[in-house]
């Protein structure tokens, strides 16, 4: 699953809102087709790879898949019946913070139909309402 490498802060303050569109990672830039997110939210490791499995079993490995996002926030949990105080609990897990208006899949070598089914398929691993877009129709 992906991971940072290396952090400069092991623990960020968590914010609630991820407020607004996507200024960057809005356009097509490797592939011609696109899985673009229609809400906000974070997407953990878990759910990136899971996306991205479902996508290179229904193309039997053929093309090329581009993955936009990477999860580098750190999520922290504290473990079952601690009490509360005592500090932040350690990092449990990595998100990407995911836009409205973001590129998070890209594909490019096969047919159109067999994309967008794959990024159907994709889709339903995501917690975001998602659209398929090719490089013509970029919106």
């Amino acid at each position: 699953m992906l991971a940072p490498k290396k952090v400069k802060h092991r623990k960020w303050q968590r914010t609630d809102s991820i407020k607004g569109k996507a200024t960057r990672k809005n356009t097509l830039a490797f592939g011609s087709f696109g899985l673009k997110a229609q809400t906000a939210s974070w997407v953990s490791s878990r759910q990136i790879e899971a996306a991205r499995r479902v996508m290179t079993r229904y193309v039997h490995r053929g093309g090329k898949i581009w993955i936009r996002i990477f999860p580098d926030k750190p999520m922290t949990t504290k473990s079952a019946e601690v009490p509360m105080g005592k500090g932040k609990g350690a990092v449990d897990h990595y998100v990407a913070v995911v836009r409205a208006g973001t590129i998070m899949f890209e594909m490019e070598g096969i047919a159109e139909v067999q994309a967008k089914e794959a990024m159907r398929l994709a889709a339903y691993k995501l917690p975001v309402k998602c659209k398929f877009i090719t490089k013509s129709l970029n919106d």
